[in-house]
């Protein structure tokens, strides 16, 4: 009896899955359409699918591993417990170089939208004085504490999230459907280019960081976990299968290599969609938008960043402690913007290609490694035997097999 009403008080699944959907769904969305428009949208539709079910699996897997420790425990834990040291290490650094490389794209972004942006109200400023002082402001708000961000990431969330619903009923209303399913068979000739595709679907499902708070949460149930990943990774795809229809249904595929020949920017897709509709509403709000989301997610990963970075160097959390962590924090990524402010796609690409060890790799291994530890256990567990540890593991070779060939220009680009 007192089981059930314990369990009766537990948040809804509702809270959860709305973690994970803000979570997944970020400034990494928009460089979906340019990387893609190679390979256009049915082929790109079908691996945003793959990649979507490979990284929920691993999200599981995390889950089912975790659940064998105390609740708080994290990666750094379950990795040296049951992975060993060494692997601790190279996980680690997979998850600083994500965090510090996604910095780096956020600040160029965020310097790029807050361009378009004042020019947009006749104020003209340089993608690079924008960054700087966008940064500057994030700086501050991680310096002044969690609460602080955690505040400021909910009034940012509730507009994205308000923005979004008004902006996509809009443009689906303008998607032709010509333009999503060309004629003459020509998608067959498309295939060759499915490949860049993939470390940019992957780095468009991060939210493993998630899982351990979330145990917390719900006080160990596996299952609601499992259902908060299960709702808001479907629901992030929903969102981002809508993103790619409205904008491959409104911009040529021809009209994307101008784009990506600017570093596939934000700026440059949101000019390209802006002209296109000729609608002043649907323009604004799409640059509102836009803005949004560089925003959230530009104080999600820093914060994140900020943490791993404060535990690893031992600062302590006074102000001064905390005044040494940002500036180790955001000068590098920012200086690193400054001198190349058009590297977000080529940086989501990167980030793409690390996640794989610490988001697909390190979770499968975990769950093996865990079952050998403890084959007795009760509780929730992932079905389906070794069946989705060798999907994820595959997927995770697929990804770092094709990462490898594009950066030796091996594998046939149609954007660059």
């Amino acid at each position: 009896m007192g089981t059930a009403v314990s369990a009766s008080k537990l948040p809804s699944v509702l809270w959860g899955t709305l973690i994970i959907t803000g979570t997944v769904v970020g400034a990494g969305m928009f460089s979906l359409p340019v990387v893609m428009s190679g390979a256009w949208f049915s082929w790109s539709a079908a691996m945003l699918l793959l990649t979507w079910l490979c990284m929920l699996l691993s999200g599981l897997m995390f889950l089912e591993a975790s659940l064998h420790y105390p609740t708080g425990a994290g990666f750094d834990t379950l990795t040296r417990d049951l992975l060993g040291r060494r692997w601790n290490l190279i996980n680690g650094a997979s998850i600083a170089f994500v965090l510090g490389i996604l910095t780096y794209a956020y600040i160029s972004a965020s310097g790029a939208i807050l361009q378009h942006t004042f020019a947009s109200l006749g104020m003209p400023v340089s993608a690079r004085i924008a960054g700087l002082g966008f940064t500057l402001l994030v700086a501050l708000f991680v310096w002044l504490g969690t609460a602080v961000v955690s505040r400021v990431t909910l009034i940012f969330l509730g507009a994205k999230v308000i923005t979004f619903f008004l902006l996509f009923g809009g443009l689906l209303g303008h998607v032709k459907p010509a333009l999503l399913f060309p004629s003459g068979g020509e998608e067959a000739r498309y295939l060759r280019y499915l490949w860049m595709v993939v470390p940019f679907c992957l780095a468009s499902f991060g939210y493993h960081g998630n899982i351990s708070g979330l145990i917390g949460y719900y006080q160990r149930d596996g299952k609601k976990v499992a259902c908060c990943l299960l709702l808001g990774t479907v629901a992030a795809l929903a969102i981002y299968l809508v993103w790619i229809i409205g904008t491959m249904g409104n911009i040529p595929r021809a009209d994307f290599i101008a784009i990506a020949q600017r570093g596939g920017n934000i700026d440059a897709l949101v000019e390209a969609l802006g002209g296109l509709l000729q609608n002043a509403s649907l323009s604004a709000l799409l640059t509102i938008f836009s803005t949004f989301a560089v925003a959230s997610s530009f104080l999600g990963v820093t914060l994140g960043l900020f943490d791993y970075l404060a535990d690893l160097l031992k600062f302590n959390n006074g102000a001064t402690g905390r005044l040494k962590t940002t500036l180790v924090t955001f000068v590098v990524p920012l200086v690193a913007a400054l001198i190349w402010p058009n590297g977000f796609l080529l940086a989501i690409g990167y980030a793409g290609l690390a996640a794989t060890i610490w988001a697909v790799i390190t979770p499968a291994l975990l769950a093996y490694r865990a079952r050998q530890r403890f084959p007795e256990a009760q509780g929730w567990k992932l079905k389906g035997g070794l069946f989705p540890l060798v999907l994820v593991l595959l997927f995770a070779a697929l990804n770092i097999v094709v990462s490898l060939l594009s950066y030796v220009d091996l594998l046939p680009v149609y954007a660059r």
